[in-house]
């Protein structure tokens, strides 16, 4: 009989438990609040950040500045999960090799990721204000100074 009710409450346990981490968000569905096409204007210059949804253990992103009709920038991103499990946010501006920065900090609705190890940016920091404007921002040395470039970004409705 002990060996019953053991077997029984193991399964509990395990069906509990699966219970518990199918209700649990992925570690990249924790960023879903990027998820959408965001734009704004700096005199000529449009500029288009785009974030799919959290699936398949990734956020896929680009980014474009357009002025008049020509592309002037562009910009591919990604948010996976690792290997050893950390959050990793890859860019590859220009069809660049990408570049890896790790998670640093996250909040509800802010987050921070560094690479100490490249020249410039060294950390890219996205949040959403109380507006609803998602803003960007890249930060690090640049030469002798410390550098630092910020936009913001209107919810588009498509």
């Amino acid at each position: 009989m002990r060996g019953i009710n053991g077997l029984l409450t193991g399964l509990l346990v395990l069906t509990g438990c699966g219970t518990l981490a199918a209700a649990e968000p992925s570690s990249v569905a924790r960023f879903g609040w990027l998820q959408g096409a965001w734009a704004a204007e700096d005199g000529p210059l449009q500029m288009e950040e785009v974030w799919l949804a959290p699936k398949g253990e990734a956020m896929l992103g680009m980014h474009r500045d357009v002025a008049g009709e020509k592309l002037v920038s562009f910009e591919f991103f990604r948010v996976v999960a690792g290997a050893d499990g950390r959050i990793v946010y890859w860019a590859s501006p220009l069809s660049r090799p990408p570049v890896p920065f790790t998670l640093k900090e996250r909040g509800e609705k802010k987050v921070v990721f560094e690479n100490l190890e490249h020249d410039f940016p060294q950390r890219i920091l996205y949040w959403v204000d109380a507006e609803d404007r998602l803003h960007a921002r890249i930060e690090g040395p640049k030469g002798a100074a410390e550098k630092a470039q910020e936009w913001a970004f209107r919810r588009e409705v498509r």
